[in-house]
């Protein structure tokens, strides 16, 4: 099993989670490869708790697309900005 995990803040609307409904501000986001099967979850920055990010889980084809789904996924959902 493989991890990533970078800080980020999420933009207007926040970021929507299975558990919790919609988390924002200072986050981050850690993705988890395991058996193909890549999960997306976010905590709040320092926080213990990890939430699945609502419809970003999927199976890779290649293993090695673990780095380039999780710089997407960090893109789509970094917008400190809005």
């Amino acid at each position: 099993m493989a991890d990533r995990s970078s800080p980020f803040v999420a933009g207007p609307g926040g970021v929507m989670t299975d558990e919790v409904g919609v988390v924002t501000g200072d986050l981050e986001l850690r993705t988890t490869l395991d058996d193909g099967v890549l999960r997306a979850l976010v905590r709040y920055e320092g926080a213990e708790e990890w939430y699945a990010v609502t419809g970003a889980s999927c199976r890779l084809a290649d293993p090695r697309d673990h780095d380039a789904v999780h710089e997407v996924l960090l893109g789509v959902l970094n917008r400190p900005e809005g």
